[in-house]
């Protein structure tokens, strides 16, 4: 009897992980439907880079956050850019439309993360593809760090696609106090393995929204912005695995690349809010105006995580600067 209910729990779990799983592929079918590509492809070593690219002047890159896309930027940012600049906005690695670094683990129960240098190595060859030089590259949250490493990665080679400025908002910078949380620890695991086509599969899209709003806290987002943004790209498998796990292995990554700051001789513009409780300004950006001398920081009082969308002008105001200060414009 002991053996027959044994086997009867077994199947029962097998069959609960297959109707899961195939909930989670329909639903991220319908997500794919509804925020299909925006924008064009570039072909690169082992993949497909997703872009979009608009204007004319000096290069400027922009890379979204954890959990993003470039939808992000396309929202109103570009638009107010590319008057002046040639803006291309990519989907990282993994994330929106773009495909996982080549050669890395993305089974359901592997844990490798895409770390920002690979990302970066990606990017690197599509900004080239396309006849991007010496860019501004500009990194909102996670993207501050890829923007970072774009910056520390060009310090021993002459290449057209090293970053002449690197803009921040928001940015991960510095190695921070204590652990992420059980999201990322659980979900970037072995674990997620069960977990993540589970989240997938069922929660509602009231929750994503939440969480996007959350972001932006103490300020609201714009109007139209949730709509415009999809988030729910990010509930699809894929995107979910590489999204916790870059994250759940970024720290170490951070704590050797400060150590390269203090040799970057390209100029770092950052903003970023005092409210801001997701990317908090006294650990990261407070702490790397300390250590890399062309670092200038504007704290906007009162500011969580999406100053630029919650202060667009001096988002644009950085970018103005960095071009200055690269002798750009």
């Amino acid at each position: 009897m002991a053996l027959k209910a044994i086997t009867l729990g077994a199947i029962a779990l097998g069959l609960g992980a297959v109707l899961t799983n195939g909930m989670a592929a329909l639903r991220a079918d319908r997500i794919t439907a509804a925020f299909p590509p925006v924008g064009e492809f570039v072909s690169v070593t082992g993949g497909r880079v997703h872009y979009v690219q608009a204007g004319q002047g000096p290069d400027v890159i922009l890379l979204h956050g954890a959990g993003g896309n470039l939808r992000d930027f396309t929202f109103s940012l570009m638009d107010q850019l590319t008057g002046r600049y040639r803006v291309t906005a990519f989907d990282r690695p993994g994330m929106g439309y773009t495909d996982r670094v080549p050669g890395i683990a993305t089974g359901a129960f592997a844990t490798d993360g895409d770390s920002p240098a690979a990302q970066v190595a990606m990017l690197r060859e599509a900004a080239g593809a396309l006849g991007i030089t010496a860019p501004i590259v500009v990194g909102h949250s996670f993207g501050g760090i890829v923007a970072l490493a774009w910056a520390t990665t060009g310090l021993d080679r002459d290449d057209p696609t090293n970053a002449s400025a690197v803009v921040s908002y928001a940015g991960v910078a510095m190695p921070w106090p204590g652990s992420l949380g059980s999201y990322y620890m659980v979900n970037g695991s072995t674990l997620g393995g069960v977990v993540i086509p589970l989240i997938s599969a069922y929660v509602p899209k009231s929750k994503v929204d939440h969480v996007v709003t959350t972001t932006f806290a103490p300020q609201d987002p714009p109007a139209g912005y949730i709509a415009h943004l999809g988030g729910e790209l990010a509930l699809r498998p894929g995107a979910f695995r590489a999204n916790v796990r870059q994250v759940n292995t970024l720290r170490p990554f951070v704590v050797d690349m400060a150590q390269l700051y203090p040799q970057i001789r390209i100029p770092i513009e950052i903003i970023h809010g005092t409210a801001d409780t997701v990317v908090p300004i006294h650990v990261h950006a407070a702490e790397l105006v300390k250590i890399a001398p062309t670092a200038n920081l504007v704290r906007l009082d009162g500011i969580g995580h999406q100053p630029h969308h919650s202060r667009q002008p001096e988002a644009i105001a950085a970018i103005d600067r960095a071009a200055a200060r690269a002798g750009l414009r």
